[in-house]
């Protein structure tokens, strides 16, 4: 049976590859224009002839290799990439010709003048000549960008924003970082900022006070905040939002560890977020969120074969690291997917691997959720929320004997306190939604992000297209009618946008 197109490409990055015999030729596929499929098979083939792929663009790529983009637009993508190269290395902007020349012979051939992309030579332009869009779903947005510190000061009044529950004033700060993001040149001045979309008086203040003085006064005074720095520590823990965390930070409480010694009664949500904090603070890796995906995979495919597992969130986006690991179900066959959930779970359990779980069944109806309400960022989809019991690796990095604080905190008594045991595994977040076939592409879509992507995507639709979009669908009101989509690329289509691969939704 053929594997889905959309589980082929996360077949891509696996941690296994073929023996590299050409390490100095370091080739990265530009999916624009190429397609997400098609880079899939073209990876997997250079990979299996011996050939360096990278799966993201960074400093040690010495190809890059384009299907149906001109020199400039292939240059005008690398500019939105940073950090910026700092290698004498050369950088060769080549056609697809020359990468299937090279599988023809089974090695690097020699470049000729019909392999290089020509890139017209243009005037140096800085940051206010650029035409950015204010829809972020417009931009192409990586992960590592310019411009951190004037990034983080407004994230950190966002999040301020929203511990004051002022929604409108933390989207306006979140809306100024993400353009900044999205800005290919560091900014040295307000000049730079010129014509730039999405920059309130209040956010243009704080950029204007950190380009002079190096800092931010407001921003210096919320971090040194008691208010701000408990609630950032409260609503870290699992199943506490603003408003419960506020009450809290009201009565009293400044750490985890108090809502237990204060007596406080918990939610079972609350309570297993209070027990495994210690480890549910930790970052979860990459590497942790594949191991916890072949785990998955195993108990679905025991369940149901032709089971289709999709890793979403950050890691899809190409982050590192993250909070939580969120996975897509489905299966071909529309329908097969139903009942699936509990079955799972049930396997799961019996193999002693999950320490907190709650379901919530599929309560979607197309008609419903499209006509008759707003459209909402929250989808109705069978899911799990659980929290995984990793086992870990022997480590041969620490001797025995050795121990830290990071290393040597196992499932502490709820709380948080008392004694420890050496850790054997770890407590993870993972979240587990089922989701029928014909819904898929608009579910990945929505469980990729960012957040701030997706709600940006959905004022697009609504604003400019008369549309309607969740995770679920895709609603023309003009038309009355639903917009079937089978992929990614299709749903950017129907919006009447470019299509921008998951490594450039980093809003």
């Amino acid at each position: 049976m053929m594997v889905p197109l959309k589980r082929r490409k996360r077949d891509v990055s696996g941690e296994t590859h073929d023996a590299i015999k050409y390490p100095h030729v370091v080739i990265f596929l530009l999916e624009r224009r190429m397609g997400s499929s098609r880079r899939a098979f073209l990876t997997r083939l250079g990979r299996s002839k011996g050939f360096h792929v990278e799966e993201s663009f960074s400093t040690v790529v010495t190809h890059v290799v384009s299907e149906g983009n001109s020199g400039g637009e292939v240059q005008e993508w690398l500019d939105t990439q940073a950090p910026r190269r700092q290698t004498h290395r050369p950088l060769h902007l080549l056609d697809i010709s020359w990468f299937t020349d090279s599988m023809g012979a089974s090695r690097p051939v020699d470049i000729e003048d019909r392999h290089m992309l020509e890139v017209p030579t243009l005037p140096i332009c800085d940051a206010r000549e650029q035409t950015v869009s204010p829809y972020a779903c417009q931009r192409r947005t990586p992960l590592q960008h310019h411009n951190s510190i004037l990034i983080d000061a407004l994230e950190v009044l966002a999040e301020n924003a929203q511990f004051h529950e002022s929604e409108g004033r933390s989207l306006a700060f979140r809306k100024a970082g993400s353009v900044l993001k999205a800005l290919p040149l560091d900014v040295q001045s307000m000049e730079d900022l010129r014509g730039v979309p999405c920059l309130g008086e209040h956010s243009q203040r704080v950029i204007k006070e950190i380009l002079k003085y190096g800092v931010s006064r407001e921003v210096k005074a919320v971090l040194e905040s008691e208010r701000y720095q408990v609630l950032k520590v409260l609503t870290s823990v699992f199943g506490v939002g603003v408003k419960t965390a506020d009450r809290w930070f009201r009565e009293g409480v400044r750490t985890p560890g108090e809502l237990v010694t204060s007596g406080r009664r918990l939610t079972r949500e609350q309570e297993a977020g209070v027990r495994h904090y210690k480890h549910l603070s930790i970052p979860v890796t990459r590497a942790e969120a594949r191991a916890i995906e072949r785990i998955v995979k195993e108990a679905v495919l025991a369940v149901l074969p032709g089971v289709q597992l999709t890793l979403t969130g950050g890691f899809r986006r190409g982050k590192q690291t993250g909070h939580d690991v969120d996975f897509l179900i489905t299966h071909p066959e529309e329908g097969k997917e139903e009942g699936l959930l509990p079955k799972v779970i049930s396997w799961l359990e019996s193999q002693d691997l999950l320490l907190y779980n709650k379901m919530n069944e599929n309560s979607y109806g197309e008609a419903k959720e499209l006509h008759s309400r707003p459209v909402s960022s929250m989808d109705r989809f069978e899911r799990c929320f659980s929290i995984f019991r990793l086992d870990q690796p022997a480590s041969g990095t620490q001797q025995p004997g050795a121990s830290s604080a990071g290393e040597a905190q196992g499932s502490a008594p709820l709380g948080g306190q008392g004694a420890c045991e050496p850790r054997g595994w770890k407590a993870v977040r993972v979240d587990l939604v089922v989701t029928p076939i014909s819904q898929f592409a608009f579910a990945l879509l929505g469980w990729t992000g960012s957040q701030h992507f997706e709600r940006e995507l959905r004022r697009w639709a609504g604003q400019e297209k008369q549309m309607s979009l969740n995770s679920h669908a895709l609603f023309d009101r003009r038309q009355k009618k639903f917009l079937p989509a089978s992929s990614e690329e299709e749903i950017f289509t129907h919006l009447g946008l470019d299509y921008i691969p998951p490594s450039e939704r980093n809003a």
